[in-house]
């Protein structure tokens, strides 16, 4: 069937019978359809193009019911097809006038550039004559469709006189472009082909009248002066010669960033001939290409997007050169008369948008490129041109700064004074960093806020919807540069494309062959690298990405995606079960960074499993918790976790108690307001008999819900044989040991528990043997023993890659070097561990290294900036059972503060406090650090003897190098007889947390 919209609706036949389409809601309808011919057209925008606004009750059903009719109206001779969002009558654009109209005026523009007049005036005739009166008549709502169809039009009629003009004509033309400016009195191209046809009649004083016709109006109706090109031809006019081409275009903004892509521009130049900018749509080939021309004398753009034939690139050449003399000589060979304007000539030639054509456009720049040897070729294509020599620069997304900067330039445009906001980089990395998408978007801000157009980001295609009018149809909105690409690719590629966008975060291709379902992609994998559609990043497994755009782009006509996304899980929930026994081992390494490359997939994984597969969700969270604890990134799986939780129930799957467990830990808060959970679990592992196939779980319930008050049997039970199980335990009783007051014993522990990693090779557990054993060296004041045990400690942590272990040592390796007098150095390691603490979440971290930086500060002198440390260590100090230390610390640091300022009063109420919470601890050594603090404060020196001694009690032995204890001991022993002093800290030693305790 042929379908007429440009005048009334005109529904015939192959052979040219009418067909009655219905009144005048069929002839809306089917009109609307027909804008999107072949495409799915949304059910709401059906009824808004029938309904307006304000769709009366039933509009729905009513839209049904009309679809229905109209259906069997076209029938049998075309069907409208039911699609999962709305409808789409299914016929091909060419059958439908308006389409055709854009098709054939869009060639003729392409022979217009290339200099075949003859052929454009054709075409742009054959266009014009499908018009048969206002476009859109049976849609009257439709205005800005409408009015987009009449400019097409006119400047279709603008391109046909420009043809004509070309072609010698002259007087003929002058009537018609004065009909036309009587209508369009601001139409500036129409008064230059008005002068231009009067120049060409033989009537240059009326030519020159125009002109001053032009500038009146113009300054009359909008206060301006003509622009320079119809100046420029009133001076050639006067002058009595033909304006000269440009070769490149202005810009009207400023570039910002691609610095290193214009580096590699300039060298790839300098040593080849040619050179191609490859990348996404909306990368900013153009541009890029452009700027890099600026620098070569006589280089000039060659505009290929235009071209539908391949044939016609010579001719486009040959215009971009200004070389029209003997184009209307049918018998002309154009190749050769291109070879013949280049032969003694050396332009840089930038061939732009090659894709679409990249077979021609490499015959013919192979062609130039050996003929004319000052020839040099800078093309910008979606793909290479194949040709050996060839050199390629991709052109990526902008990295964040650069994206950033852009983003404000562009934004600055429609707001003035825009400043930035802090969503601005989110924005952009959500937009890929395409400079595209990042200009659409700023351009919103014009009528959003930062916040309202982040909020809406999901919905990109609809978003960034207005773009720049002057350019091309393809590079207007997001939504069309990326539907550019994808009619590039076959039907194969379109389908792996669809199937690809499952993965988050990339995919390997053992992935995509076990996830896909395709046999042998990598053929089809290489097709869509190639097409930059998909980008491959090499490494140890290499990496096949999809741009979030294009991803969205292309998920929109995924079939069957729940199947996919059930083997996307299946594929990822085996890589985690394979990989969990290897992080614990001297294997790690590689099986940490596999499953970080993966930690977006795994990710997506898991909440799908969640919503669809209680069991396979619990087996796939198992196996990720030590990941997640050895990269840092627990906490942020907490609202996945607690889903999971409730959707498995009061009590684990059978087999899966320890998957259970470990969801619940997960799900933990750590801020103790979980009694029920934690006494619901505590119960699942209390029944549990066999040993262990997860034992990290020993340590991730006790991180989270607490020291628990398991029997050594039991806990030797869960073990089982592991040895990595066997030295974890003894890690624990090391801590318990430790916290008892027992040093000895403790080091003992964790000696052996060290022994035992290193037969395993765990670097986690080498590490956390180290850091203990070497604070038990500093107190015992072998500081340079401990450094050496700490140094091995970061050194593993910094293989993993773990921030909070790496934490713990910087801030336990800056504790002995502060009190070996090195601050400097202490503060760094301080801050260094603040940095990763605040990066993996962790407040009771920060806060510890806070308080490290307010024990600097104040040992230093800097005593204000040590109590703003200790305020905000104390505000970062969660309500969690292991918070309790460090806030009773921060107490202290407050209170030496304060002592050291004069305000003895004030030190004194914040060591009580101190004293009072430690009890609280979940062991004895907040109680020593109270005590030690409170002898700073005592009324004798018989008083502070004791607490020091009550403190050595309560820590099993003396603290070593601590320049605070020092120092009130070496005041203590000043005013006492050393008989009198040991006796007095000898009776603080026996009475321990009693002596503490008394006011």
């Amino acid at each position: 069937m042929r379908f007429g919209i440009l005048g009334p609706l005109d529904v015939r036949t192959d052979d040219g019978t009418p067909v009655d389409p219905g009144g005048p809601r069929p002839r809306a309808l089917l009109t609307l359809l027909l804008l999107d011919a072949g495409r799915p057209v949304s059910t709401q925008r059906l009824t808004d193009g029938l309904y307006g606004a304000e769709p009366p009750a039933g509009a729905a059903n009513a839209l049904q019911s009309q679809i229905s009719r109209l259906r069997r109206r076209l029938a049998p001779h075309a069907e409208i097809e039911v699609t999962a969002t709305g409808y789409r009558v299914a016929v091909t654009p060419d059958t439908v006038d308006a389409h055709q109209f854009e098709i054939w005026s869009a060639a003729g523009r392409a022979a217009l550039a290339a200099g075949d007049h003859r052929a454009a005036a054709a075409r742009l005739r054959e266009a014009l004559a499908l018009w048969r009166g206002p476009a859109l008549p049976d849609l009257p709502d439709a205005e800005a469709e409408a009015a987009r169809l009449e400019e097409l039009r006119l400047a279709a009629v603008q391109d046909r006189i420009e043809a004509d003009l070309a072609l010698g004509g002259g007087t003929e033309l002058v009537p018609e472009l004065r009909a036309l400016l009587a209508g369009r009195p601001l139409g500036e191209r129409l008064y230059g082909q008005l002068m231009r046809a009067l120049h060409a009649a033989g009537r240059p004083a009326e030519a020159l009248s125009v002109y001053e016709e032009a500038r009146r109006t113009l300054a009359d109706r909008l206060g301006a002066d003509p622009s320079p090109e119809l100046s420029a031809l009133h001076l050639e006019l006067l002058r009595g010669a033909a304006p000269e081409r440009p070769r490149l275009p202005v810009q009207l903004t400023r570039f910002v960033g691609r610095e290193p892509e214009l580096a590699r521009i300039t060298a790839g130049l300098a040593a080849s001939r040619l050179l191609t900018l490859t990348g996404p749509g909306g990368a900013g080939k153009t541009r890029l290409a452009i700027e890099a021309a600026q620098q070569h004398p006589g280089a000039c753009i060659v505009e290929l997007a235009p071209l539908t034939d391949g044939a016609a690139i010579p001719y486009a050449v040959l215009a971009a050169l200004g070389v029209r003399e003997g184009l209307r000589s049918p018998a002309a060979d154009t190749t050769d008369r291109l070879l013949a304007a280049l032969e003694e000539r050396e332009p840089l030639l930038v061939l732009d948008n090659c894709e679409h054509l990249v077979e021609e456009a490499a015959r013919l720049t192979a062609l130039l490129l050996a003929a004319c040897p000052g020839v040099r070729v800078l093309a910008t294509s979606r793909e290479s041109l194949g040709i050996t020599g060839e050199v390629l620069v991709p052109v990526p997304p902008l990295p964040p700064e650069p994206a950033v900067r852009l983003f404000l330039d562009r934004a600055r445009a429609v707001r003035p004074g825009f400043d930035g906001h802090a969503r601005v980089a989110d924005i952009c990395a959500a937009l890929d960093g395409l400079p595209l998408a990042i200009e659409l978007a700023a351009a919103r801000l014009r009528t959003l806020t930062p916040d309202e157009l982040a909020d809406r980001l999901h919905d990109r295609f609809r978003l960034l919807s207005r773009g720049d009018r002057s350019k091309a149809p393809r590079h207007r909105t997001l939504r069309a540069v990326v539907e550019w690409s994808w009619g590039l690719l076959d039907e194969e590629e379109r389908e792996l494309a669809r199937r690809l966008t499952v993965f988050s975060g990339g995919a390997t291709l053992a992935a995509v062959e076990a996830v896909c379902g395709l046999p042998y992609p990598e053929d089809v994998l290489a097709s869509l690298v190639e097409k930059s559609f998909v980008e491959f990043v090499a490494g140890t497994e290499g990496r096949y990405r999809m741009l979030e755009t294009i991803r969205a782009f292309a998920a929109e006509s995924l079939s069957g995606p729940q199947d996919l996304a059930d083997a996307h899980a299946g594929h990822f929930l085996r890589l985690a079960a394979e990989a969990e026994p290897h992080l614990r081992g001297g294997g790690q390494l590689p099986w940490l960074a596999r499953l970080a490359a993966e930690q977006a997939n795994l990710d997506a994984a898991l909440r799908h499993l969640v919503r669809h597969d209680t069991g396979g969700a619990l087996r796939l969270m198992g196996p990720l918790s030590w990941f997640w604890r050895l990269r840092g990134v627990h906490g942020e799986r907490v609202a996945t976790a607690r889903e999971l939780l409730a959707a498995a129930g009061d009590a684990p799957p059978p087999g899966l108690e320890e998957e259970y467990v470990l969801c619940a830990v997960n799900a933990l808060s750590g801020a103790g307001d979980e009694p029920e959970l934690i006494a619901r679990v505590d119960a699942v592992l209390d029944a549990y008999r066999g040993p262990l196939r997860l034992p990290y779980i020993l340590v991730l319930w006790a991180v989270a819900a607490g020291p628990r008050p398991a029997t050594d049997a039991h806990a030797l039970t869960l073990a089982g044989g592991s040895p990595w199980a066997r030295a974890l335990l003894d890690v624990g009783l090391g801590f318990r040991a430790q916290f008892a007051g027992r040093p000895r014993e403790s080091e003992e522990y964790f000696a052996r528990a060290l022994a035992g990693y290193r037969a395993t090779g765990d670097r986690w557990g080498l590490a956390n043997c180290l850091d203990p054993l070497g604070l038990l060296a500093h107190a015992r004041g072998e500081s340079e023993r401990a450094l050496e045990l700490l140094d091995e400690g970061l050194a593993h942590v910094r293989e993993l890659a773990a921030p909070e272990e790496t934490a713990d040592l910087l801030r336990t390796r800056a504790t002995v070097l502060l009190h070996r007098g090195d601050t400097a150095t202490a503060v760094a390691h301080f801050e260094e561990a603040l940095a990763l603490a605040r990066g993996a979440g962790l407040p009771d971290k920060v806060a510890a290294a806070r308080r490290g930086l307010g024990d600097a500060a104040r040992l230093s002198g800097n005593t204000a900036h040590a109590r703003v440390h200790y305020e905000i260590a104390l505000r970062e100090c969660a309500a969690n059972w292991f918070s309790v230390g460090e806030t009773v610390r921060s107490l202290i640091g407050l209170g030496r503060t304060a002592a050291a300022e004069g305000h003895a009063e004030e030190a004194g109420d914040w060591f009580r406090q101190a004293a009072e919470l430690a009890v609280e601890g979940p062991g004895d050594l907040e109680l020593a650090d109270a005590a030690e603090a409170l002898a700073s404060a005592a009324g004798s020196a018989e008083r502070a003897a004791e607490l020091l001694g009550a403190a050595a009690g309560l820590r099993g032995g003396r603290t070593e190098g601590d320049p605070d204890v020092a120092r009130v001991e070496r005041e203590a022993r000043a005013k006492l007889s050393a008989e009198a002093y040991d006796q007095a800290f000898e009776q603080g030693r026996r009475r321990r947390s009693a002596a503490v305790s008394e006011r």
